[in-house]
């Protein structure tokens, strides 16, 4: 899958923009605060969601630009050439817009049709030393891009929950209504589980297999935080169970004001394995080491798993690696065959990829290509 153009209207710091780019890898350089990151976000609404940085859509709008932004995009995706446009205004219902080949599409969902987007950013550093949620969020979105499914799945387990937290704080003990309400967090509960595990297993085996010989630190991952969904291989034994557990739990669970047991209470745990320890204990050095190593493996499992590499977007990846490191950075990311972008302050720290990629200097809302 490859990017060819995108252009911007009102997004961030851009008031217009439209470029070019060819099928490699883009480069993206400037100081601080030129832009560069900015592109990337705008890549990234080409999957559901809120984007690599989570921000509501009225703070993408250019400060002193109109009512709301829009992006298009120009890519060779998963099912051929497609133009996908997307954008907010603050004069409409509900959140942004996205059409597709100039139609509007069902929701955002349909963009995993045509692409599928991965990140890594500096604000990810921190995901082993951070609250649980943000890993769940974290894993959440590696399941999205293998099963476009799961989030609807997760956004239905949700709603359900909190109807059911709301029957109980209003002490409406309705065993009908809760009876209901359970028995669909059971089902939906199970089948986030079960696919959080796939995923999980699936990435642990590629971690081990193709980081040994990169100089990247291997991962050992495990799920923790919902001991009654352990695997056994009987789903409908784990739904019933799940059930009995949110029933004989309601007066607990009224007390406590939520639902305390469920996957919304699940961690994802990072061991660095040739050390043995926690990966938040880890140097930060080898914190981010690990990081790219779980990256690189999902971008290979959505590539195989989906039959087409990812749009790689990696922000400020090259700041903290050694030459070695960057190196092998580089080789693996090619080695999947789609398109990454990359930022950096620094140009001569994208040396090692040679002609694999197209460089473009990033200045105060403006882009500009490099020969």
């Amino acid at each position: 899958m490859h990017v060819t153009r995108l252009k911007l209207t009102d997004f961030r710091n851009y008031a217009r923009a439209d470029i070019g780019f060819e099928p490699r890898h883009v480069v993206l350089t400037g100081n601080n605060g030129a832009g560069k990151t900015n592109l990337m976000e705008a890549l990234s609404l080409m999957s559901p969601g809120r984007g690599m940085r989570r921000a509501a859509y009225g703070d993408l709008v250019r400060a002193g630009g109109a009512n709301g932004f829009a992006v298009f995009a120009e890519l060779d995706g998963m099912q051929g050439p497609v133009e996908i446009g997307t954008g907010f205004s603050a004069d409409d219902e509900g959140g942004r817009k996205v059409r597709i080949n100039g139609a509007p599409a069902k929701s955002a969902d349909d963009l995993l049709d045509h692409s599928r987007v991965l990140w890594l950013t500096p604000s990810m550093d921190g995901l082993f030393t951070g609250p649980a949620g943000d890993r769940r969020r974290f894993l959440d979105r590696l399941v999205l891009s293998i099963d476009p499914g799961h989030g609807r799945r997760a956004a239905d387990f949700e709603r359900a929950m909190r109807s059911r937290n709301r029957l109980l704080s209003e002490g409406r003990n309705e065993p009908v209504w809760l009876d209901g309400l359970e028995a669909q967090m059971a089902e939906l509960g199970t089948a986030i589980v079960s696919a959080r595990r796939e995923v999980v297993g699936l990435l642990a085996a590629l971690v081990a297999d193709r980081l040994d010989a990169s100089g990247f630190p291997v991962a050992v991952l495990a799920l923790e935080g919902f001991e009654p969904m352990a695997d056994t291989g009987d789903a409908a034994g784990a739904e019933e169970r799940y059930a009995d557990m949110l029933r004989s739990g309601r007066y607990r669970d009224q007390a406590a004001g939520r639902t305390l047991e469920g996957p919304h209470r699940m961690d994802l745990a990072v061991t660095h394995r040739d050390k043995g320890i926690a990966a938040g204990l880890c140097s930060t050095g080898e914190q981010k080491a690990l990081m790219i190593g779980l990256i690189l493996a999902h971008a290979r499992l959505v590539r195989d798993m989906a039959g087409h590499p990812p749009l790689m977007l990696l922000d400020e990846i090259a700041a903290h690696l050694d030459e070695g490191r960057r190196a092998a950075l580089f080789d693996l990311v090619d080695d999947l065959g789609g398109q990454a972008f990359m930022t950096g302050t620094d140009r001569s720290l994208f040396e090692a990829l040679g002609d694999r990629a197209s460089v473009f200097n990033v200045a105060e809302g403006t882009v500009t290509a490099v020969s």
